[in-house]
């Protein structure tokens, strides 16, 4: 008898996106996030496209491939409010707290979900910790800003790298390593007060409502306690 071998990672990403299309409001707008999770999910939204009349992506490179297979994305101005947002995550905590921006989208992320009745997460166990930081935190910012954003940012012990990268909104990203963030909410308000921040990728005061993990047993479901 042979062992069943472990899931790879594109397969746990497949898995929970497939998962989260249960959360899907048949005749609601859905938000649409970014990232590797995602492209699956988006790749599976053509098997349910009659409950989707239409969406709103967090990300140049979401609505390209949304609108490739045939969904229409709108400006979130057209939109007053989103049923469900479905997004990744690059490390999510207990509080349901999270550090997302790995993908540079973190700005427009935060802003989909600010107009979201609910949040759910799709990520591999791999992201699921106790403390937030172990994963490098993107803060984006003005360019003129950059010297002064790392410098504070240092002052609060972490190692600091300027991105190659330029954001969807033309500026750049900090990835702040070395962190123990035992506060994220305390952090995030602290981080977004500085001059020249356009915003912090910790997403604590509005953080996910579902977490679908990924695992080697299945997809295992999280809610956020009330």
């Amino acid at each position: 008898m042979t062992e069943k071998q472990p899931m790879s990672q594109t397969e746990l990403k497949r898995l929970v996106a497939r998962a989260a299309l249960d959360y899907i409001v048949p005749g609601e707008i859905l938000g649409v996030g970014t990232g590797s999770t995602v492209d699956q999910l988006i790749d599976q939204l053509p098997g349910i496209r009659e409950r989707i009349p239409a969406c709103v992506s967090s990300s140049e490179r979401s609505t390209k491939r949304l609108e490739a297979l045939g969904f229409k994305v709108l400006d979130m101005n057209e939109v007053e409010s989103i049923g469900v947002y479905i997004d990744g995550a690059d490390e999510i905590d207990p509080g349901f707290a999270m550090i997302k921006g790995g993908g540079g989208a973190l700005t427009r992320e935060k802003i989909v979900a600010s107009i979201s009745g609910k949040f759910v997460c799709i990520a591999d166990a791999s992201k699921k910790v106790d403390v937030l930081g172990r994963f490098p935190l993107p803060v984006e910012v003005i360019p003129m800003a950059a010297g002064a954003i790392r410098r504070r940012l240092e002052a609060l012990g972490a190692s600091v790298k300027l991105r190659d990268f330029v954001t969807d909104n033309g500026c750049s990203i900090l990835d702040a390593a070395g962190l123990s963030i035992s506060d994220p909410k305390a952090l995030e308000d602290e981080i977004n007060s500085w001059p020249g921040v356009v915003t912090v990728g910790l997403f604590a005061h509005r953080g996910a409502d579902v977490l679908l993990l990924g695992t080697s047993e299945g997809v295992k479901t999280f809610r956020k306690a009330e």
